[in-house]
């Protein structure tokens, strides 16, 4: 072995070594139990970011714990490639823009586009060592995803659970384009508060109402005021209609229980839409709808005030109209929740528009009884989605104003209205390139097509779908022997859109959970409370120039250092945590190869205490790692392996031992022997321990000496041994052995000695259960202490 340990050529020689070797390719075996993961693709919208790392490389380890507890690993690996993000990404990378070119042209470019950047992102998971199948790899864009996508659309339709109405939606218009009740993202944002006078009609003395607002813009869309019943202030006025400030038209004034007497004057101006409660209230109260704010965010040129103006210079505008009629008594800045697009950041309108929805709410009841069905890692993810299903308030719209998606396969005919979807044999389809095989049940064959394309999680919720070709008539249809995939592994932010969704379409479309586990990994933070991300620009180091400059493995290790679901921080100084065991590893296995040049497996007479100690312990660490990795705490077991490896192996085991493979002649050979077999035992479990978290320096660590004993061609196809409960006086030996050379250690540190110097007497403690181990060990310790005199001290 050289000196000093070459990464750079040495991982890219292991990955070549996998794929050669097809080592982590999935076949159908019934001998061994089905572990099947349902990795989250990931968006296609840039570079990639060591936050990324961190979860994804998480999930890639228990795909390795897993594979080395017998299973057989369904590991496939996707990409998100279409929708929105990918619009904006090509948008910026061209200069061009979506509304400005034929649908057909700027879809070409998405696909050309997303296909540099999937080969980027493919390259950055092999160069980690992911042992997925890429085989399996699909794309959310690619004809399967959309046929599986659209079939499920279909099929919703057919079971009545997907609809299509007129009625206020979410709306951005940035994007101009519907979006979900998941999509939206509450901050807190500085604003102004204003106080503002509307008259009271009849009134002779002139009565004016204050009305408290922070959309003054919103004015020419107020169609009634609301007080509570109960607010003695404001009784007398229910059932009149105030006149509406520049505008002057009147409005009724209603009584409304939802009214909060104690925010802002009590009077409440109903606008459509200002906000959700807006829209409750016209539904309930039966109110008209007046057009404000039109899809590009422009007002309506209806208004004969701010009419054609942006909402941001509208506001500026009117305000300064109003206070200069004298309408405005006070203005004040607070601070308030707004909810805006979680893609693009701008405050989310709410308009009339025709949609798509899939019903959700119906079945509410459902999708809370699933959240008990799954285990979820850590359990207090639970109560995220619990919390988001029982305060959910709309159905889901599925239709976006976009251009590059999967289409909705639907055409409405033009005599009649009626809807036809397209058969499952035709699909994918895009409605605006093709028609109906069929006449309507009118008998018109004349067909407008849908122009929307899905939401993106429409297609992202059915991935366990897509991974199992559900559907399929090609032989392909795993679903039976797939659903529910064994674990999800996804980021907490995702709960309630990817999470979520994939529960409701599985239970729609299966009628069962989508997977047994799900794994919620946490964020890797720029600073506190702002995690990295693309949008932010605030990784301070791509992955690849961090793999370059510390490899592969020092960046798995780190990422395997928090407990699950929890957020980090990174700073590349970590690393050299990493780099010190990755070299100590290297350097005890350097030593131990020299120790076991003329090792031969046969002929163990027996095992002196120490080494069946050091055994035990080994045992004991296996116990305790997959103990944790099977609770998905990845950063816990990794803390037992390194307490093992650091301490009890190269601190204390190796100290104790190495005299006596040393020098054979003075120690004995069959005492060598029992050495030997030792360090070979451990230094293997070592690299099986480690082999999850650091695949390849234990991968090499075992090519090159190993594989000549062993029958498993990598080490990555070895069973970590079955857990068994420890030998306790074993336990208790090696604990008192680490005491005593403990108390030598710091009784030269005290002194000034060298580790080598000998000392004059060395006190053993043990107890009866352990002292016939210790007059066993003697030499051993002698040979670690250099004690002129020991002597036993028995509790």
């Amino acid at each position: 072995m050289q000196k000093h340990y070459d990464y750079k050529t040495i991982e890219k020689n292991i990955q070549k070594l996998w794929s050669d070797e097809k080592t982590y390719t999935y076949s159908k075996d019934l001998s061994k139990p089905l572990y099947s993961i349902d990795t989250p693709p990931p968006t296609v919208n840039g570079s990639l970011h060591i936050g990324h790392i961190f979860s994804y490389a998480q999930a890639e380890m228990i795909a390795r714990f897993k594979r080395m507890q017998g299973y057989n690993i369904f590991y496939p690996f996707g990409f998100d490639d279409n929708g929105l993000p990918t619009e904006r990404l090509v948008e910026k990378v061209l200069g061009v823009r979506a509304s400005e070119m034929r649908r057909s042209t700027f879809s070409e470019h998405c696909l050309s586009t997303t296909e540099n950047y999937e080969k980027e992102f493919k390259d950055l998971w092999q160069s980690l060592g992911f042992s997925c199948d890429w085989n399996l790899q699909y794309e959310t864009i690619s004809p399967l995803a959309q046929r599986i996508s659209q079939r499920s659309f279909i099929e919703l339709y057919k079971m009545g659970k997907a609809y299509i109405k007129e009625s206020p939606v979410l709306w951005c218009t940035n994007c101009q384009t519907s979006i979900a009740q998941a999509e939206l993202e509450t901050i807190e944002k500085e604003t102004r508060f204003y106080n503002i006078k509307f008259g009271l009609k009849g009134s002779e003395s002139k009565e004016q109402l204050l009305i408290a607002t922070t959309r003054p813009e919103l004015l020419n869309g107020c169609v009634s005021l609301f007080v509570h019943p109960e607010d003695e202030r404001y009784q007398r006025i229910i059932g009149k209609e105030a006149i509406v400030p520049l505008y002057d038209y009147a409005i009724p004034i209603l009584a409304e229980s939802t009214v909060a007497m104690d925010k802002g004057t009590g009077i409440v101006m109903c606008a459509t839409f200002g906000d959700s409660t807006d829209v409750d209230w016209v539904q309930s109260h039966d109110l008209p709808y007046r057009r404000v704010i039109e899809q590009n965010g422009l007002i309506s040129d209806d208004d004969p005030i701010i009419g054609g103006m942006h909402i941001s210079k509208a506001r500026k505008h009117i305000v300064q109209v109003l206070d200069e009629a004298g309408y405005i008594s006070e203005e004040k800045d607070i601070e308030h929740f707004v909810a805006v697009h979680e893609r693009c950041g701008t405050h989310v309108e709410i308009m009339p528009s025709k949609q798509w929805y899939i019903d959700i709410l119906t079945d509410k009841k459902r999708f809370i009884e699933a959240a008990d069905e799954i285990n979820w890692y850590p359990e207090h993810m639970k109560n995220r989605y619990l919390s988001w299903v029982h305060n959910l308030k709309w159905d889901w719209c599925i239709s976006r104003q976009r251009y590059f998606g999967v289409p909705i396969p639907v055409w409405y005919c033009e005599k009649c209205g009626a809807i036809q979807v397209a058969d499952d044999e035709d699909l994918p389809v895009n409605p605006l390139e093709s028609s109906p095989k069929k006449n309507c049940s009118c008998g018109s064959n004349d067909f407008l097509p849908e122009s929307a394309v899905l939401d993106t999680w429409a297609t992202s919720s059915v991935t366990p779908l897509i991974n199992s070709h559900w559907g399929e008539k090609d032989g392909s249809d795993i679903t039976s022997e797939l659903m529910p995939m064994t674990m999800r592994t996804q980021a907490h932010e995702i709960i309630r859109t990817w999470a979520f969704y994939t529960i409701v379409k599985s239970i729609y479309h299966t009628g069962q959970i989508p997977w047994k586990d799900l794994m919620v990994c946490g964020f890797v933070l720029a600073k506190k409370g702002e995690k990295i991300s693309k949008s932010k620009n605030n990784a301070s180091q791509s992955p690849p120039a961090l793999i370059e400059a510390h490899s592969a493995d020092a960046i798995r290790y780190w990422a395997a250092n928090a407990k699950l679901g929890t957020d980090t921080f990174f700073d590349a100084d970590e690393l050299t945590i990493s780099k010190r065991l990755i070299n100590k590893l290297w350097n005890a296995s350097k030593f131990c190869f020299v120790q076991l040049d003329d090792y031969e497996p046969e002929g163990i007479e027996a095992f002196l205490p120490v080494d069946l100690w050091i055994l035990e312990r080994l045992q004991d660490t296996f116990n305790k790692a997959a103990s944790a990795l099977n609770e998905y705490e990845i950063g816990t077991a990794r803390h037992h392996i390194d307490a093992f490896f650091w301490n009890d192996f190269c601190d204390n085991y190796l100290e104790l031992v190495k005299e006596r493979v040393y020098q054979p002649e003075k120690h004995g050979h069959a005492e060598k022997k029992s050495g030997q077999a030792a360090l070979y035992r451990v230094l293997l479990g070592v690299l099986e321990l480690y082999a999850p978290y650091i695949p390849h320096i234990t991968e090499y660590l075992y090519q090159t000496y190993f594989v000549n004993f062993e029958s498993e061609p990598s080490l990555h196809l070895r069973t970590w041994p079955s857990n068994r409960p420890v030998d306790e006086v074993l336990y208790q030996f090696g604990e008192e052995i680490k005491v005593s050379i403990a108390e030598a250690r710091r009784y030269k540190s005290e002194h000034s000695l060298s580790m080598k110097s000998p000392m004059p007497l060395l006190e053993l403690r043990c107890t009866a259960e352990t002292e016939a181990l210790y007059d066993l060990s003697l030499n051993d310790l002698k040979a670690c202490t250099h004690a002129e005199v020991m002597a036993k001290v028995i509790s």
